[in-house]
């Protein structure tokens, strides 16, 4: 019969290793859900605005917009992750990283955002040095993010109309180019179908003058003297 003291003491290692398990699969789970939870946050931003993507304030250092990138790259990675969605949430993060560190896409951005603001400024009758500018509140940064929304995509369809316009006017005038082509080949061909029948048209000629000449001849031999 075994001794008690031994058979509490497996009773403890067998409970120790059982809540190392159990805390090796909360910590995991718990993981998984900070993956799904950032995954649906990316897909959820909105995807013009690439701080929003990256959940960063407009102006940070480009060493800030790396390392977030990094450290959430890493998180929902789909090699990681078994979410569905993790490729298209990653896809979504690398272009927001690289709209970022690009200088001319990022000044475009930060324009808007700045236009969106003073939209937002103009729209509450504020000034830029009213206290709710200056300090702003959440309900403020929620407004500011809705409005940088509305500029985003008052940009994109401008965008889209000037490059269908173009592509209409690019169209009319390859169009044109196809007429004045069209034209000049049908000139050549016109020019070499007439110099291939010119020595037709000259043995044409020289047997109708001749016919013409035969005929007059005719006629002064059936002709009478008068008298």
């Amino acid at each position: 019969m075994a001794e008690p003291e031994k058979d509490l003491d497996k009773l403890r290692a067998e409970q120790a290793k059982d809540d190392v398990d159990i805390l090796a699969e909360l910590d995991k789970e718990s993981k998984e859900f900070d993956k799904d939870s950032e995954i649906n946050r990316i897909r959820n931003a909105f995807r013009a605005n690439a701080y929003d993507v990256l959940d960063l304030q407009p102006g940070v250092p480009d060493e800030d917009i790396k390392k977030t990138y990094r450290k959430k790259s890493l998180l929902i990675h789909p090699d990681k992750s078994s979410n569905p969605y993790a490729p298209d949430a990653f896809d979504r993060l690398a272009l927001a990283h690289q709209t970022l560190l690009d200088e001319k896409k990022r000044a475009i951005l930060d324009e808007a955002i700045g236009d969106a603001r003073m939209l937002l400024i103009r729209d509450r009758k504020l000034t830029t040095d009213s206290e709710e500018v200056k300090d702003p509140d959440v309900n403020f940064m929620k407004a500011w993010k809705e409005k940088v929304k509305f500029v985003l995509a008052d940009m994109e369809d401008r965008r889209k109309r000037q490059m269908k316009a173009q592509m209409q006017e690019e169209g009319r005038q390859q169009r044109k180019d196809d007429e004045e082509i069209a034209e000049r080949k049908r000139k050549r061909e016109h020019e070499v179908d007439w110099e291939k029948t010119r020595d037709k048209r000259i043995n044409s000629w020289r047997d109708f003058s001749k016919k013409k000449e035969g005929d007059g001849k005719a006629k002064k031999k059936k002709m009478k003297t008068l008298g």
